[in-house]
């Protein structure tokens, strides 16, 4: 081998090269743990990490991970922007997810097509893109200390998660244009489609009601003791299972020795306990006049900046209204006409060297001058907090409260435990007289009933049912303290009496013969309007009123058939004078008979042709682009290249 690559062969090295690496590859997938381990991860962190399909795709394609804050932000997000309450956020957790997911893969397509997007591109975008409006009112950036609040205030997020957010969203809308830059529509295509979303129509129609119908089933007892009989499985447990509990009551003020007083040493161990919460960030109330030079400005340009703001800074020192000579000179506009005033923020939210120079001052300073990355500043401190952790003085009156609340629920659970035990031991009556607590026995009560007594019995009853009859006496909250409660006797769920029951079986059998009857009378008007020629003459016969629509579209809606998007739409493809069949939508049905059709004309399709077109090419590339995605997502899933979290993501609210 060491002679055959003395030799000058580049074919030969080459060759050779080639399986050197070879091996060192099937080496590395080999030997780097978890390469081909596509189960669950057991990190909570991460929702899901998604790498490039094949054997290389772990070692030489591309790799994302969805972070579980992120879903959890954004499901927060959207909980707020829908007022949504909390009980839908588990729901929301995994929708959410996996958009992340999708978005995840579509991003490591596109990089790998070469879609990236630059800082440039960036930067480009939010000069002339859909923000610039609010970033660059006309035509000047608003300064970046307002960039910070807005993004903040927008968006919820730092300025770098922003920007990376924003690339990621070009990026797509790059991969996206490349998907479907292909598609197209045909002229005839669009002239179609427009004619028919186009086209209005005018119609008679008689609608049935099925609860008008519903009101005319009278059917004698023994029709409803036949259907009694005939449904008996439907009815077996129409009964539901019912209960007799024993119970007694309490709250803290019944608790041996009273309600658990806190004291200072308590207070200051919780205080000691948890001092991250009562951590104050170091913040900055301040004015400022900034002298703008845009990046990569040339030394002249410079230094034409730092001489103005010399000049200014010579006006405030020699007496110059500091305001004044902001609203008149100041480059940032977001601050320009407070007089410069910035409102009181943690520091964290400027740049380094404007922190700095703020937090140096004591209120009513003025700075000498600040270079930043956005030009020269004149800085004036009017208000600073150092950071701190609040003292116990300051946050001892939100400590008491929470303490006693601890102190009394767990002293509450325990008097209850030693109760139920009690209880087991001497029996209900005796313990709850002991105790100078009153002993109530319930009514046969349903799963979800409500026992008066009791501020809240849901606890209660919950547990109720899940013992047998007799079982040792057990304690549950009531919202107000505890109830020490045994179960008396139970009635299994059982068929009903027919005469007890009769109303809900009248119910059942309107329901049941409601459907059938609303479309033989549905079919009889169509056939009898369909003789007649004549909706409203065979109207009148079955004593029907007859309404007329509107001239209207296809996204219209009609009172008592519903949006035309549905079996309704047949209006729209009968000729002038012509009947539908019956229209059934459920709560009632109709038929209706064509007054008036209108259709576009050519001119009024060649007038709107571009606007059509680019309507329908974009319907037509959304079902491409959807088409591909799918295609994507079941590719990576076959390869198993995503891989989610063994642990389900906990709720934004912290399982509460």
């Amino acid at each position: 081998m060491i002679r055959i690559l003395q030799q000058d062969n580049r074919l030969t090295k080459a060759i050779f090269a080639l399986v050197i690496g070879a091996a060192i590859i099937t080496m590395v997938i080999t030997l780097v743990p978890g390469i081909f381990d596509n189960g669950a991860s057991n990190n909570p962190a991460v929702y899901a990490t998604i790498h490039t399909p094949g054997i290389f795709g772990k070692i030489l394609g591309g790799t994302a991970q969805v972070q579980t804050a992120e879903v959890q932000r954004q499901t927060m997000q959207q909980l707020q922007q829908q007022h949504l309450p909390e009980q839908y956020a588990p729901l929301l957790i995994g929708r959410i997810g996996q958009q992340q997911v999708e978005r995840k893969v579509l991003g490591l397509e596109a990089d790998r097509l070469g879609l990236q997007v630059s800082d440039d591109d960036l930067r480009t975008f939010l000069r002339t893109g859909t923000l610039s409006q609010y970033l660059f009112p006309g035509g000047k950036f608003i300064g970046q200390d307002q960039y910070i609040n807005f993004v903040q205030q927008y968006f919820g997020i730092s300025v770098p998660d922003f920007e990376t957010e924003v690339k990621s969203d070009l990026e797509l809308q790059r991969l996206q244009s490349l998907v479907t830059g292909g598609v197209t529509v045909s002229d005839s295509a669009v002239r179609a489609d427009y004619m028919q979303q186009g086209t209005k129509v005018k119609f008679d129609y008689a609608v049935i009601l099925s609860s008008d119908i519903k009101k005319t089933i009278n059917p004698s007892d023994s029709d409803l003791q036949a259907f009694f009989t005939q449904n008996a499985a439907r009815y077996a447990n129409a009964v539901p299972e019912t209960r007799k509990l024993e119970l007694f009551s309490f709250d803290a003020s019944n608790l041996p020795g009273g309600k658990p007083q806190v004291s200072d040493a308590d207070v200051q161990a919780y205080y000691s306990a948890h001092q991250d919460q009562y951590k104050v960030a170091e913040q900055v109330k301040t004015r400022h006049i900034l002298i703008a030079v845009a990046k990569g400005a040339d030394a002249k340009t410079d230094a034409a900046a730092k001489a103005k703001a010399e000049d200014i800074l010579k006006q405030i020192k020699a007496g110059g209204n500091f305001a004044d000579l902001a609203k008149k000179n100041s480059d940032d506009p977001g601050s320009k006409d407070q007089g410069g005033e910035l409102p009181l923020m943690p520091t964290s939210g400027f740049v380094p060297e404007y922190s700095k120079a703020a937090m140096a001052l004591n209120p009513g300073q003025t700075s000498d001058l600040v270079r930043t990355q956005f030009g020269y500043h004149i800085i004036q401190t009017e208000q600073k907090d150092e950071a701190h952790a609040k003292s116990l003085a300051e946050v001892k009156d939100t400590i008491v409260p929470l303490l006693e609340q601890q102190k009394a629920g767990a002293a509450e659970q325990n008097y209850a435990n030693q109760l139920a035990a009690e209880a087991k031991k001497n029996g209900m009556q005796k313990t709850a007289d002991a105790h100078s607590l009153h002993l109530v026995t319930t009514d046969y009560i349903g799963h979800d009933g409500v026992i008066a007594s009791l501020a809240d019995s849901s606890s209660v009853l919950t547990q109720a049912f899940t013992v047998t009859k007799g079982a040792a006496p057990a304690a549950a909250s009531t919202g107000e303290g505890y109830a020490v409660f045994q179960v008396d006797d139970i009635k299994a769920a059982h068929a009903p009496d027919f005469a007890d029951y009769k109303p809900h079986i009248l119910d059942d059998y309107r329901a049941q013969k409601t459907p059938e009857i609303l479309n033989s009378e549905l079919i009889k008007l169509a056939d009898r309007a369909k003789v007649l020629n004549d909706l409203k003459k065979a109207a009148a016969e079955m004593n029907l009123p007859l309404k007329t629509s509107d001239l209207v579209g296809r996204d219209a809606q009609v009172p008592d058939l519903g949006a035309l998007t549905g079996p309704a739409s047949v209006a729209f493809s009968l000729p002038k004078g012509g009947i539908s069949g019956p229209i059934n939508e459920g709560p009632g049905g109709g038929v209706l008979q064509l007054v008036d059709k209108q259709e576009p004309t050519a001119d009024d399709i060649a007038k709107n042709l571009p606007a059509s077109r680019e309507k329908l090419l974009n319907a037509q590339r959304e079902e491409v682009f959807n088409v591909f995605v799918g295609s994507l997502m079941d590719k990576y899933e076959k390869a198993k290249a995503i891989v989610y979290s063994a642990k389900q993501p906990a709720s934004p609210f912290g399982g509460r």
